[in-house]
């Protein structure tokens, strides 16, 4: 490709930093619900939670840009033009600015529609605004955080992705400390320490990027603005963000038709959602690598690269998860226990944990093959075929549910993985065809 051949040490040299950066994430919000509850009340700590939850869901639409920038970019940079390199990343960093404005300055109604969907007390909704209305200001700076990563990992930099991860979670944790044990500034000083390391990290994740932030593209209006590569940029993402509310819905819909056979099964469904969790944050780093890997060799239009590193990578992939599926399947009784003390909830999770042992086998083809569609950026296929799994999915459900009960809203989320698996396989053959030998 375009350095060096591609190995398995390249691969894990991708993957491995994206893992570890994985792993950090968990970890903030433990110390932000650990700190505010030092404050010895319950209002304040649902305060955090659901103000995170509504300014998460708002940031992750524009959750496309780190995956549309890795395919565009991987794709220049394999073809060997640096100058469309540079000018991908400071396209989707404009996108960014504009997103993360338009959300502070629209900030008013989202609040309100955010909290029409998730109603709270009024004491809780009362801190939550106060919090959201402080941590709304880094938008711009966390959004543009996705179309850096995106372009990193394109450029087979994820180490840089890692520190960055590194940098933003230490400084929030010792700020929390600091604002809030420190200062008594309480759900604000969460939300303060939020801001400051979410534009710290952007700060950095700028200057890792600072090669391609070129003057002579910045002043090239003419490439930046040119709109036949603005309308694929943006086809591109719409794909992307389509698929992805689709892939939300299955998810959202799990945990409210899973409501519906009590507390003590909801919360068996939450704890082992919990390893399906694991189980991305072990694979992302691998769907990662393919993104870029595949993305360069399209770019270089070389067929036999883009079958190689499809291959390699999934190989990687299907190893984890067959790693992951004989750890739940020897000690998933022990993950429970440590999650949970609460006895009938352990037994229920006992009674579905069958599922979470089949999971990560039926979930490593949709990640490798969502990371291959996305770095050749043929996501047309991928909306599509997302489409017909979440249909499989809900159909499954309402044929199921009435049926075998929770362990029907169990087998129609193992029926949409691997309806997502099969239908992406089936539209491979056709897009390694349409790469030049």
């Amino acid at each position: 490709m375009t350095d060096h051949i591609l190995t398995h040490r390249r691969i894990l040299n991708i993957a491995v930093p994206v893992v570890l950066a994985n792993i950090t994430v968990p970890l903030l919000g433990l110390v932000d619900t650990a700190v505010v509850g030092q404050m010895g009340q319950a209002a304040p700590i649902g305060a955090v939670g659901i103000g995170a939850i509504i300014l998460t869901a708002f940031y992750w639409l524009f959750g496309f840009l780190r995956m549309g920038t890795t395919g565009f970019a991987a794709q220049a940079r394999g073809a060997g033009d640096d100058k469309e390199t540079s000018a991908i990343l400071i396209r989707a960093l404009g996108i960014a600015a504009v997103g993360g404005l338009a959300i502070v300055v629209l900030q008013s109604p989202l609040f309100r529609l955010g909290f029409w969907m998730s109603p709270a007390s009024a004491e809780v909704e009362t801190l939550a605004r106060s919090y959201m209305a402080i941590r709304v200001w880094s938008a711009p700076f966390l959004i543009a955080t996705y179309a850096v990563t995106g372009w990193l990992v394109a450029a087979e930099r994820t180490r840089a992705i890692l520190v960055i991860q590194l940098l933003m979670n230490g400084t929030n944790i010792a700020l929390d400390l600091v604002f809030v044990l420190g200062l008594g500034w309480g759900v604000q000083g969460v939300a303060f320490a939020t801001v400051i390391a979410e534009i710290a990290g952007c700060g950095l994740g700028l200057w890792f990027c600072r090669d391609g932030l070129r003057r002579d593209i910045l002043r090239d209006r003419g490439r930046l603005l040119d709109a036949d590569k603005l309308r694929r940029f943006a086809s591109v993402n719409a794909d992307i963000l389509v698929r992805s509310l689709f892939l939300q819905a299955i998810f959202m819909s799990f945990l409210f038709f899973g409501a519906r056979y009590g507390d003590t099964r909801l919360a068996a469904n939450h704890i082992l959602l919990q390893f399906l969790t694991f189980t991305a944050y072990a694979m992302d780093g691998f769907a990662f690598a393919v993104e870029s890997l595949v993305g360069q060799a399209l770019g270089q239009k070389n067929r036999a690269a883009f079958r190689r590193a499809s291959v390699m990578v999934s190989k990687w992939c299907f190893a984890i998860g067959a790693g992951l599926a004989l750890l739940f399947g020897l000690r998933g009784g022990t993950i429970i226990d440590l999650m949970t003390t609460a006895a009938d909830v352990r037994t229920a999770a006992r009674d579905f944990l069958i599922y979470m042992t089949l999971t990560p086998f039926l979930s490593a083809a949709p990640f490798m093959l969502d990371g291959i569609f996305i770095g050749a950026t043929r996501t047309r296929d991928m909306r599509n075929m997302m489409i017909v799994s979440a249909a499989l999915y809900f159909a499954a459900a309402f044929a199921l549910m009435p049926l075998l009960g929770n362990h029907g809203l169990w087998i129609a989320l193992l029926i949409s993985f691997a309806a997502r698996g099969i239908t992406l396989g089936l539209k491979y053959p056709n897009l390694e065809r349409s790469i030049p030998v």
